[in-house]
């Protein structure tokens, strides 16, 4: 997930954990991981839930915008969830970018790991 932060550099960390909100990996600077891969699970579970309900189709992501920031929330395949964190100012466009090239990848090496 090195690879994301040299591809975007106003992004600040990430994590990748699962579904169910175990964290897989993360290089966040500060040392909430767990509650951010919980947090991350969670989200993506109400943010499906709410496509399907707007019957707005497959969920792509979730963004959440806020003072200091972004937070953006990838489906990486059925199990897996990226989150990436950004700094003010970030160029949304290559955000999406490179956060949903970095989960399309995620998903594949899961898929190959089952």
């Amino acid at each position: 997930m090195i690879i994301l932060r040299e591809r975007s550099p106003d992004i600040s960390g990430s994590v990748a954990c699962t579904v169910d909100g175990l964290p897989i990996a993360t290089d966040l600077a500060h040392e909430r991981g767990d509650q951010t891969a919980a947090l991350s699970a969670a989200l993506l579970s109400l943010s499906r839930r709410m496509a399907d309900i707007a019957g707005k189709g497959v969920l792509e992501e979730t963004l959440v915008s806020a003072s200091a920031g972004f937070a953006a929330l990838y489906p990486a395949g059925p199990t897996i969830v990226l989150a990436v964190m950004a700094e003010p100012g970030t160029n949304l466009g290559l955000l999406r970018l490179e956060g949903r090239k970095t989960a399309a990848a995620l998903a594949v090496i899961a898929q190959r790991n089952t």
